[in-house]
């Protein structure tokens, strides 16, 4: 099956609990740090995020949890699978969440990313993010502490 067939089988819906094991097996296969299955568990029930997956009946092959208020929302985590990479996921996740953003009245979408994510980079440039900032130090890493790019986007 080729790339744009199995795009068109992948859909948006809400995240759930059932999710959350799934989810937490691709962060860690696409992050050396990544978030834990408590936290992906707290964004569901405790903060009030919007958390998406990008799925098929069988496959989860992107995720998006976004947060929302005053007009503003930030992209907490975006991630597409590293077995899907390079396939459309991540820029049809970016997407859905862009739309999930505008629909709760969000003027404005902010992004952290690590300065050695170039494919993110080129992905939230593409869509017409600008970088704005850097915060020193934020991202773990091995030896020392990697600084975040921050990116905002006008909706």
């Amino acid at each position: 099956m080729n790339a744009v067939m199995a795009s068109a089988l992948a859909v948006p819906r809400p995240m759930a609990m059932a999710d959350v094991t799934e989810i937490w097996r691709i962060e860690c296969a696409a992050y050396p740090f990544p978030w834990s299955k408590s936290t992906f568990a707290d964004c569901l029930f405790a903060s009030g995020y919007s958390n998406w997956v990008l799925a098929n009946r069988d496959t989860i092959f992107a995720y998006g949890v976004l947060s929302v208020a005053a007009g503003e929302s930030h992209m907490l985590n975006l991630c597409a699978s590293p077995a899907y990479q390079g396939r459309g996921y991540g820029k049809q996740m970016l997407e859905q969440m862009l739309g999930v953003a505008k629909e709760h009245g969000a003027e404005v979408m902010f992004l952290e990313v690590r300065p050695s994510n170039t494919a993110a980079r080129g992905l939230y440039e593409r869509f017409g993010f600008s970088r704005i900032g850097r915060r020193r130090g934020y991202y773990p890493g091995a030896d020392i502490r990697e600084d975040a790019l921050v990116f905002s986007l006008s909706l």
